[in-house]
C-alpha cells in the first residue's frame, strides 16, 4: 500500500471548467476503485475555506485532507511515496516521485492565444513539471505528440488517458428540446450553441462571423468567460449590429449548460488549438450534433461523429452549421454516431488507466 497525494485544488473551483472537471470526477473515481492505497487530497491556500464543498474524509474512507502550501507544509513530501499534480503545473515541493497531467501547451505553440508574460511564465512551469514526472499523462495523442515536438518528452514518459464525460440521465425528446429552445431564443429560432471562454484560441471570433452568413432564425449563444482576445469578440458583436443575434452569457451553470445542450439544434466549437475538448463528449452524449474545427484534438476526440470545418473559413463554418440544423438525415446520423462516440468515454475507463500509471510509477 501506498500513500498518493494528489493537487485537488481546481476541484473546488468556483466556476469549473475542463481542468476543474477533470480534477473532481478523476479524483470521485479513483476513491471508488478497488484499490490498496491510500489517498491524499492537497489544497493551495486560496481554496483551503472551500475543500468541505467536495469530499470530507470519514470512518473508512481512504483519504484524507492536507493543506498544500510552500513554505507552510514543508513536511508533505514525506507523507506520500507519490504526488500527481492535475494542473501541468509542477508542486511546490520535491516529493520522492511524481506525476503529472497536461491538457495542452498552447502558450509554447501559439503566439496569439496569450500574453507574452502568461507565455514565459506557463513554458517555466511545464518544463519543470515534466522534467521532475517520472510520467506524464495526457488526454490526447496529439498533446503527447506537442509534448515530444516541443519539449522533448521521450515517448516512454508519456502516458495518453482520455477524459471521461457524464452521461445526462435520459436524452431529450423534441419536444422537450423545442420548449428550451423557446425559452433561450424564441420561437421558430435554431440556437447554434459555442461553449467556452470567448478569446482567440477559441477562435469564437470566427464563430461570431459565421452568424453574419446564416438566415436571421440562427441564434448564436455564447457559454463562458472572457479570455484572452475577448474584447475584439464584443467590439464586432456592437460593431455589425449583431446583439439581437448572439446572446453572451459569460459562465455559466452546470444547469445552465445542461439547459442549453438541451436547446441547442447544434454545437459549434470552431478552436484553433484544443487538447481535448470535452464539450464535443457533453453534447454528443446530450443527442447534439456537433461542427468542430478540423484541427488539433479534436477529429481525435470527435471521431466519425462530428462534422469538421476549416476554422479559418468563416463560409465552411456557416455553411456546415446550416447544413448539419436543416439536413435531416444528416442531423439524425450525427445524433447517433455521436452517442455512440460519447459512451466510448468513461470516468472509471480514466481513474483506471491513470490508477495503473501509479502502480507503474511506485514499482519502478
Amino acid at each position: 500500500m501506498a500513500t498518493i497525494a494528489l493537487d485537488a485544488t481546481y476541484s473546488v473551483d468556483p466556476e469549473p471548467t475542463g481542468i476543474a472537471v477533470y480534477s473532481k470526477r478523476l479524483v470521485e473515481t479513483l476513491l471508488e476503485l478497488d484499490s490498496p492505497h491510500r489517498f491524499l487530497l492537497c489544497y493551495r491556500l486560496s481554496r483551503w475555506r472551500r475543500r468541505r464543498e467536495f469530499l470530507r474524509p470519514a470512518p473508512g474512507r481512504r483519504f484524507g485532507v492536507r493543506l498544500f502550501q510552500e513554505p507552510i507544509t514543508f513536511w508533505l513530501p514525506w507523507q506520500a511515496q507519490l504526488f500527481h499534480s492535475l494542473a501541468q503545473r509542477p508542486p511546490a515541493f520535491h516529493f520522492r516521485k511524481e506525476v503529472v497531467t497536461v491538457f495542452d501547451i498552447f502558450p509554447i505553440t501559439g503566439r496569439d492565444y496569450s500574453t507574452r508574460g502568461f507565455q514565459q511564465k506557463f513554458g517555466r512551469l511545464l518544463r519543470d513539471a515534466v522534467g521532475r514526472a517520472a510520467r506524464v499523462i495526457t488526454a490526447s495523442r496529439y498533446t503527447a505528440e506537442q509534448l515530444r515536438k516541443h519539449c522533448g518528452i521521450e515517448d516512454a514518459k508519456i502516458c495518453v488517458v482520455p477524459v471521461g464525460v457524464d452521461p445526462p440521465e435520459s436524452i431529450a425528446t423534441a419536444g422537450a428540446r423545442r420548449k428550451e429552445r423557446e425559452r433561450w431564443v424564441g420561437g421558430g429560432n435554431e440556437l447554434v450553441l459555442v461553449v467556452g471562454a470567448i478569446q482567440n484560441r477559441k477562435n469564437t471570433l470566427g464563430a461570431v462571423r459565421a452568424a453574419r452568413l446564416l438566415p436571421a432564425q440562427y441564434r448564436f449563444v455564447l457559454a463562458g468567460g472572457n479570455g484572452y482576445g475577448s474584447e475584439t469578440v464584443h467590439d464586432f458583436i456592437r460593431r455589425e449590429g449583431l446583439s439581437d443575434r448572439v446572446l453572451t452569457l459569460g459562465y455559466v451553470s452546470p444547469a445552465q449548460l445542461e439547459s442549453l445542450y438541451c436547446a441547442a439544434s447544434v454545437l459549434l466549437f470552431p478552436s484553433f488549438e484544443e487538447g481535448f475538448g470535452i464539450p464535443l463528449l457533453e453534447a454528443m452524449a446530450r443527442g447534439v450534433p456537433v461542427v468542430a474545427a478540423g484541427t488539433s484534438s479534436l477529429p481525435e476526440v470527435g471521431g466519425e461523429a462530428a462534422r469538421y470545418v476549416n476554422p479559418d473559413s468563416v463560409e465552411a463554418i456557416a455553411t456546415e452549421v446550416q447544413r448539419v440544423v436543416e439536413d435531416e438525415a444528416l442531423r439524425a446520423r450525427s445524433v447517433r454516431l455521436g452517442i455512440e462516440r460519447a459512451a466510448q468515454f468513461t470516468w472509471l475507463q480514466t481513474a483506471t488507466e491513470t490508477l495503473r500509471v501509479y502502480e507503474e510509477v511506485l514499482q519502478k
